[in-house]
């Protein structure tokens, strides 16, 4: 409906609403510093009030200092001249509307403030989404609608130096999960802790699946719940694979010991959730409606794993594939911090990683980069004679909670899903040395890449 050539909205956050509160935010400057944090202009229906607000908001991102009403009086008075004319005559109408009715319902302003915020945030989500429909975006649209519900659920002020000085000296909590290799736990105080990102590097066949659902079996035999994604193989084999890790019975014999391992499987305390999806299908945005689903059904995950990062597709495709698989890995990352818990994935290595007798980062594939995203990097490494005396190396490529640059000779047997890590001998150590040689090499060619890139160190 119009009046006087104006459209006049009689909902619950019609004209009236949003006149009051532009003018609240004019005259309460605390209540402005809050809500300008979720408030966006174009929230506003009215291009006058669109206008007066991005006047108020201006003038406090220039001055950084909240105008006084004289100030905006000013301001409609000499800048408004390149405006349209009629949205400035309104501007200056509502600012003399103002000095003469003080804004009534103060309090149920400023409560229903963030709600107005949220329905006018998915109103725009929605608009949007119907542009993304036509491409079939779907996964967008999933993040677009998302993010847009989350407007404003960040109540968090943050750390207080001093106020909070006493948390900075107790335990960070981590809630580790065990790898099972004793001497990879102790490298990073007990394994991969919530909200952190490991990466498993190795060459096509070198086993990083197989390091996967090892990692995934022994979070199990301590009672937690893991979300597998499986990317390259069906959900059945994945599943196989599970059953001979946890039972010692190799591959080959599984449907022998039918009614054995399913005893054993039984008397495991955790539980597996194995979800197949098509290489190239799922983005991270896939995952996180997965994991919605299982949250809404009061499943709490305590690991996931990816099998494996490089086989996603990227929620937003970019120019650059490397640049792609830079973003799959922050968005994992992402994905680790919002349901606090760790998250294992695997990289293919490049050319260079074949036959290696130490692969480091530098031989991820596509992207280097792409990994240093990540908290826990360790790559396995098999030469042909490796691979027939089941042995292997596995080097701790990165580290951010101890030690790294380290290799360690493992015993693999792919028949049981079977790996050890053994003690450190003296031939290792002196790929130890040379291993950490080519890590320096790396970050320096980190360091230039990011010159380059116009970022800094």
């Amino acid at each position: 409906m119009k009046i006087n050539g104006e459209a006049v909205n009689f909902a619950k956050y019609g004209k009236s609403f949003q006149e009051k509160l532009c003018m609240l935010i004019l005259d309460d400057r605390a209540f402005a510093d809050q809500i300008e944090e979720v408030l966006d202009t174009n929230f506003l229906e009215l291009n006058y009030l669109k206008l007066f607000l991005n006047k108020i908001f201006s003038y406090r991102k220039k001055y950084e200092v909240h105008p006084s009403r004289d100030i905006i009086k000013t301001i409609l008075r000499s800048e408004l001249d390149n405006e349209n004319e009629l949205t400035a005559k309104q501007v200056r109408e509502y600012y003399v509307r103002s000095q003469v009715t003080a804004v009534s319902d103060v309090e149920y302003i400023k409560d229903t403030s963030l709600d107005f915020c949220k329905k006018q945030n998915l109103k725009s989500a929605m608009v949007k989404s119907i542009g993304l429909l036509q491409s079939s975006s779907f996964d967008e649209i999933s993040q677009v609608i998302n993010d847009s519900l989350k407007l404003g659920l960040d109540g968090d002020e943050g750390y207080d130096y001093k106020k909070d000085f006493e948390e900075r000296f107790k335990p960070r909590f981590r809630n580790p999960v065990t790898t099972g290799w004793p001497l990879i736990d102790d490298t990073f105080k007990g394994g991969l802790g919530q909200k952190e990102l490991g990466v498993v590097v190795a060459p096509t066949g070198a086993g990083k699946s197989m390091a996967l659902v090892h990692l995934g079996t022994q979070a199990l035999k301590e009672g937690k719940t893991v979300v597998h994604y499986t990317l390259e193989l069906q959900d059945t084999v994945v599943a196989s694979r599970y059953d001979s890790c946890l039972t010692g019975v190799p591959l080959g014999n599984l449907s022998s010991f039918k009614e054995q391992i399913y005893e054993q499987v039984q008397d495991v305390e955790g539980r597996l959730i194995i979800k197949e999806y098509p290489t190239k299908t799922a983005s991270t945005q896939t995952l996180k409606n997965h994991l919605e689903k299982l949250r809404m059904r009061n499943t709490l995950v305590d690991m996931i794993i990816v099998d494996y990062g490089d086989l996603l597709r990227p929620v937003r495709y970019l120019k650059e594939k490397r640049n792609e698989l830079e973003s799959i890995y922050e968005e994992l990352r992402g994905l680790a911090q919002e349901y606090k818990c760790p998250i294992w994935t695997a990289s293919q290595t490049n050319r260079g990683g074949l036959n290696a007798e130490v692969i480091t980062m530098e031989s991820i594939s596509e992207a280097f980069n792409k990994c240093f995203v990540a908290d826990f990097i360790f790559s396995i490494s098999r030469t042909v004679e490796d691979k027939n005396n089941n042995g292997g190396r596995m080097f701790v490529a990165k580290n951010r909670n101890g030690p790294d640059g380290i290799v360690f000779p493992i015993f693999m047997d792919t028949a049981n899903v079977c790996i050890k890590v053994l003690e450190p001998r003296e031939e290792d150590e002196i790929a130890e040395v040379s291993a950490k040689k080519q890590k320096e090499n790396l970050y320096e060619k980190y360091k230039n890449f990011k010159k380059q890139n116009g970022g800094g160190t």
